[in-house]
């Protein structure tokens, strides 16, 4: 599927549905990861980026609402920044996030310099790129980065396509830690972990890589 196709599926009325569907306060954003994974995602984050310095510069790619900017933000991180491709979604973030910059864009032309960032991460992002354009993503991600890269996705052993409410070639799960240092061979894995549904048996992986 070309990067237009999938562009506009997420700007057109799916997209806005799935804003609003996924629009929560933080307290309803805690206790949906309560009640999914057992943890709330502040927890799983302060395991991974807990010691990395509250004045770091993070972008989200692909930052929707801002929930999980937001989220960085109750934990004490003070530069943060998102880009996102729902305009929609960029004005209510207002509504979420404060003190953020959040603006319109595609992590296929991420619109920052090498280097600007200390961490550019994705938070179930990934999973709706198409194989095809996931390597543009993760070298425009690695380009931006100065030294990590924070993903939480789902997860497989290998790229597997998933039936998304009913529309085909929109969901993919991986291992999308093993397809970035595929990508760019010279990032390291810092940490790795797996994350078991309460209800099921599907799994998901938040990973920290370095350059």
């Amino acid at each position: 599927m070309t990067a237009n196709k999938q562009i506009d599926f997420w700007k057109g009325e799916f997209g806005q549905e799935y804003t609003l569907r996924n629009s929560r306060s933080q307290q309803e954003w805690d206790q949906f990861h309560l009640d999914t994974w057992g943890i709330t995602k502040i927890d799983m984050y302060q395991k991974f980026i807990g010691d990395l310095p509250k004045d770091a510069r993070i972008l989200e790619v692909g930052s929707n609402t801002g929930m999980q900017l937001a989220g960085l933000r109750r934990m004490g991180f003070t530069q943060l920044y998102g880009i996102e491709i729902q305009p929609d979604a960029v004005e209510l973030s207002k509504q979420y996030t404060h003190h953020t910059n959040i603006i319109v864009g595609s992590g296929l032309d991420i619109p920052f310099k090498d280097n600007y960032f200390d961490l550019v991460f994705t938070s179930g992002v990934l999973i709706h790129i198409s194989p095809d354009n996931l390597p543009i993503v993760m070298k425009e991600m690695v380009r931006c980065s100065r030294r990590y890269i924070l993903g939480f996705e789902y997860y497989a052993a290998y790229v597997q396509s998933i039936n998304y409410r009913g529309n085909e070639g929109f969901l993919w799960k991986a291992d999308y830690a093993g397809l970035f240092r595929k990508t760019e061979p010279t990032l390291k894995e810092v940490k790795k972990e797996y994350y078991k549904y309460v209800k099921d048996d599907n799994v998901d992986a938040m990973y920290l890589l370095e350059k």
